[in-house]
């Protein structure tokens, strides 16, 4: 297959953790061309949709100093030349993110195959898909109005305040009811009220850990990343200090992946993170889903394998309806 990935510049590509790295490194196994491109490489001309694409050659391995890759020179190839275009641009998600959907969106009308689909990816945000599923969810309210969010406070005296465009943890806050700075925080997260944000009570398991589940075309990776807060931490994330803890899924883990699966497989999102704290839902990645290396590495289940596997199998039934 020729398959293109969407990235950030590769040179801030974490090699012993990046899961596109993993992917591309599986594809490349699988002797699958794989090709680069950059957000500012989509552009409409003409009649369609091109990219800017590199070829991408991965050293197999690596002195100290040296590059883990080479790449070709740009060279303009419609989208739907490919095989797959994985889009796998981290947030933030701003306008010219959306702008870049809307571009692959027209590609996927030419016939181009993206991963995840666009629409979708634009539909889905990571924060407030959960209220599609409200029977997995924590008592959560999504508001910029500082008089309901003070009344939700009181009533559940232990809370998360998330604002609804970022990652990696990033601008969260845990407040008590008995907070002297809850006015300025409530201030600073909204913009004065004019910027909505998700509240959510407090999840004490969150000292378990905050549990992201891959799911893979509908299916459950068997083991869940449990991001553990280092002391005095109340975020799991990785790029905060939390530790990665590979498990098997739980009864009830499986129970939210059997609803959630095969909905999210409708909307054409082939590769999600499920983050589930406790027995609760909280967040519904699509962008670009991480933790492939920290499972295989720890349990020695192949999920860039298994993802690559489920674009082989996507592709040849693709060929064979066509033919």
């Amino acid at each position: 297959m020729k398959l293109a990935f969407i990235l950030d510049q590769l040179v801030t590509i974490k090699t012993h953790k990046d899961s596109s790295y993993a992917m591309m490194r599986e594809a490349v196994a699988r002797k699958h061309q794989v090709f680069i491109i950059h957000q500012e490489d989509i552009i409409w001309q003409g009649d369609g949709v091109v990219s800017f694409a590199r070829t991408l050659r991965i050293a197999e391995k690596v002195a100290q100093g040296e590059s883990w890759y080479q790449t070709g020179e740009k060279t303009a190839i419609p989208l739907h030349a490919f095989d797959a275009v994985l889009m796998r641009k981290d947030p933030p998600f701003n306008m010219e993110y959306v702008y870049s959907t809307y571009l692959l969106e027209l590609a996927e009308k030419e016939g181009a195959h993206i991963i995840n689909s666009p629409r979708s990816i634009r539909d889905f945000n990571e924060k407030l898909a959960i209220t599609k599923f409200p029977q997995f969810i924590p008592p959560t309210l999504v508001t910029r109005q500082e008089s309901l969010i003070i009344a939700f406070l009181q009533e559940h005296k232990d809370i998360i305040l998330k604002p609804l465009d970022s990652m990696g943890g990033a601008s969260i806050f845990r407040v008590h009811e008995t907070d002297h700075n809850v006015n300025v925080i409530l201030e600073t997260m909204t913009h004065y009220g004019t910027r909505t944000i998700m509240v959510q009570r407090y999840i004490p398991e969150i000292a378990q850990g905050d549990k992201r589940i891959l799911l893979i075309a509908g299916k459950p990776v068997p083991y869940a990343l449990a991001r553990i807060p280092k002391p005095g931490e109340t975020r799991g994330n990785l790029n905060t200090g939390g530790i990665g803890v590979a498990q098997p899924l739980s009864a009830h883990d499986q129970q939210i992946v059997a609803t959630l699966g095969p909905e999210l497989v409708r909307q054409g999102l082939m590769l999600v993170g499920l983050d589930v704290i406790g027995d609760y839902l909280t967040e519904i990645n699509v962008t670009s889903p991480t933790g492939m290396q920290e499972i295989v590495n720890q349990t020695g289940f192949n999920v860039a394998g298994m993802m690559v596997e489920a674009i082989e199998e996507g592709i040849g039934k693709v060929l064979a309806s066509s033919s």
